[in-house]
C-alpha cells in the first residue's frame, strides 16, 4: 500500500501521463477494498471465537495495544504454551545478549533470535506504551537516567510489554498499573 502510494505522489511531481495516474489511484483503491475484507474476514473470525474475542478485549486495555497488536499478540500466545513471560519474549527475540569475544568486551543488544515481524509489529505500541502506559513510561525514564540509549530503552519497554500481555492473557484479568497501585498507596 505504501509503494503505491508513493509512486502516485511521485506521478503526481514528475510528468506522468494520465493513464498512469489513474492506473496507480485504481490499485490503491483495490488494494483498500482488500484490505477492508480481510479486516471483515479477521472481524467475523474473532466474533466467532468467544474466548479470542476476550482475550483481545481484555489486550485492548493495556494502553499502546491496539486491534492489531492484540490480534498478533494473541496468534504468538495461543501457537505456542509459553509457560513465563520471558520465554514468550525470548521467542520473539527481546532478550538482551552481551556481544564478546576472547577478551573483548562488546555492547549488550536484542538477541534477535526471534521473529523480526514480531519485533517490528511491537516497535510503534512501545513508542505509544512509552507515553501513556505508567508502568512503561517509568522504566523508560528510569533507563534513560541511567545512561541508556532511547533505543536500548525501548527494546526494554517492548520486552516489558510482552511480558504485562502475558501475564493479562495467563491470568484473564484487565490490566492494572502498578505506576497507579504504588502512587494510590502512597509507598
Amino acid at each position: 500500500m505504501q509503494r503505491e502510494q508513493n509512486r502516485l505522489e511521485k506521478a503526481l511531481i514528475v510528468r506522468t501521463p494520465l493513464e498512469v495516474e489513474q492506473s496507480i489511484k485504481q490499485m490503491i483503491a483495490g488494494l483498500n477494498e482488500e484490505i477492508a475484507r480481510l479486516q471483515g474476514q479477521r472481524d467475523d473470525h474473532i466474533d466467532r471465537h468467544p474466548q479470542l474475542k476476550q482475550d483481545i478485549k481484555l489486550l485492548r486495555t493495556i494502553p499502546g495495544i491496539g486491534m492489531q497488536t492484540a490480534v498478533r499478540i494473541c496468534a504468538l500466545y495461543r501457537s505456542r504454551n509459553f509457560t513465563s513471560a520471558a520465554q514468550m519474549a525470548a521467542f520473539v527475540g527481546l532478550v538482551p545478549k552481551m556481544h564478546e569475544s576472547g577478551q573483548q568486551r562488546g555492547r549488550v543488544m536484542l538477541s534477535k533470535k526471534g521473529s523480526a515481524v514480531l519485533r517490528a509489529a511491537l516497535y510503534l505500541p512501545a513508542v505509544v506504551s512509552k507515553k501513556y502506559n505508567p508502568d512503561i513510561a517509568a522504566q523508560y525514564a528510569r533507563l534513560l537516567q541511567r545512561q541508556k540509549t532511547p533505543m536500548q530503552a525501548l527494546g526494554a519497554a517492548m520486552r516489558k510489554l510482552v511480558h504485562i500481555c502475558f501475564g493479562v492473557l495467563k491470568h484473564q484479568t484487565v490490566y492494572q498499573s502498578r505506576q497507579l497501585e504504588i502512587s494510590a498507596t502512597g509507598a
